[in-house]
């Protein structure tokens, strides 16, 4: 039975905020609903103090900007986004249509169909989410989207340029400097001069992900990727260093990103504590990682590597970082996570930057029933059936009979015409 050194806030007090928020957000979508651009540019200037004459930018101000910056960066978001292209091109490729004769004559199949329209929202509110753009807009462009549309929002009253750079050069079709509820909203909604997609896509903050949750059924999402989560999962092989500035790496992400540390050695855990206050001192970003860390921590020892992976599917957590002697272990049993992170070589940096898998990943345990954003979410598994006439009247003969079971005369009717019609006289 594992016992707790640390945990987070109370689940009734993070239900009230979760509560607030839901109610602000409808107000928002409400609001641009019915008032279109008009209110859409009255919460821009509200909440991001933004108000330019077009939230869309044009092909010269995007290569302007692209040229404005230095060649490295240029060259590193090209690299980041040559990796994730590869991986999901490699994706793309594993998912095939098919054809299937299953009895003589009657032939069924599939096709694998682009969504034609989508919406991706890179965050940018707190800091440059540029990996964002990589993950989302270059990911439906390589799954076949005609038209992928890219909203960020401005950062202290500027175009976020690097960010701009890497939506072109993932391959947007349009980018809007536009962030929140309202970005989203506009974009679902449409407006007179945006119009709507098909599909959301993209993670960030509460208000966001509760934007998306709402929006839901109007359009298409990927998944509810709420604040950030990190677990570690570590033996007594790892060090107290390594993990401490894995959990704080997540926990600068918010206030809101949970953390927690799985070990089967308590000596570790009473390190990593001591670790996670040196390193607090010095991190540019601890005012931030302190306080997620303080409200959203948790440490839990356990006796075995069999109770860690129990613990640890029972979390179901975004990203899952192995410390352990046989990493492996975790690869073969584990099956609620976002991400997995096997050993100290890797890290959920490398996934979030550039390593090449999709950082978009289920939050607060939606890892029980869903993966990430991948090539697939953007694909539609539509079916298709043709039967000759001799296979229709076997078919029909048994619709006929299952549709008498249920009462559905209308639908016996119309197995019973082709019957009549293809028997052979």
């Amino acid at each position: 039975m594992g016992k707790y050194l640390k945990t987070g806030r109370p689940i009734a007090e993070i239900q009230a905020e979760t509560l607030k928020v839901k109610e602000a957000v409808s107000a928002i979508l409400n609001d641009i609903e019915k008032g279109g651009d008009e209110m859409v540019r009255s919460y821009s200037e509200r909440l991001d103090r933004w108000a330019p004459p077009s939230f869309k930018l044009s092909e010269e101000e995007i290569e302007e900007i692209k040229k404005s910056l230095p060649k490295q960066t240029i060259g590193d978001i090209k690299f980041a986004q040559q990796q994730i292209r590869f991986f999901a091109e490699q994706q793309r490729a594993s998912i095939l249509d098919i054809q299937v004769e299953t009895i003589p004559g009657v032939i069924l199949g599939h096709k694998n169909i682009p969504v034609n329209s989508v919406g991706c929202y890179i965050p940018g509110g707190r800091y440059p989410m540029v990996a964002s753009s990589h993950m989302s807009i270059l990911t439906a462009k390589v799954a076949g989207v005609k038209r992928v549309i890219a909203c960020t929002p401005p950062i202290k009253g500027a175009i976020p340029r690097e960010t701009v750079a890497a939506m072109s050069l993932a391959g947007a079709d349009e980018i809007y400097i536009l962030g929140g509820v309202q970005a989203l909203a506009a974009i679902a909604y449409g407006t007179k001069t945006i119009e709507a997609v098909d599909m959301l896509v993209g993670p960030g903050n509460a208000y966001v992900a509760e934007a998306k949750k709402q929006l839901f059924g109007r359009v298409g999402i990927d998944l509810l990727a709420g604040p950030t989560e990190i677990l570690v999962v570590a033996d007594e092989t790892a060090d107290a260093e390594m993990v401490a500035c894995d959990l704080l790496g997540q926990a600068e992400h918010g206030p809101t990103s949970p953390g927690a540390l799985i070990t089967t050695s308590e000596k570790l855990a009473r390190e990593t504590i001591k670790e996670i206050e040196r390193q607090l001192k010095v991190l540019p970003t601890a005012d931030i990682a302190r306080v997620a860390w303080e409200q959203n921590g948790s440490i839990l020892v356990v006796d075995s590597i069999e109770e860690a992976i129990v613990e640890a599917d029972k979390l179901a957590y975004e990203h899952v970082e192995i410390l352990t002697k046989d990493p492996g272990i975790f690869l073969d049993n584990m099956i609620n996570y976002g991400a997995l992170f096997l050993g100290p070589e890797t890290n959920v940096a490398y996934g979030d930057k550039v390593i090449g898998t999709n950082h978009t990943l289920p939050t607060k345990g939606a890892a029980r029933y869903t993966g990430g954003l991948w090539v697939g979410k953007f694909l539609k598994n539509c079916t298709w059936q043709k039967c000759t006439r001799e296979a229709s009247v076997i078919i029909g003969e048994y619709g006929m009979r299952l549709c008498d079971i249920e009462g559905f005369s209308g639908h016996k009717e119309q197995a019973a015409l082709r019957v009549r019609r293809y028997s052979k006289k």
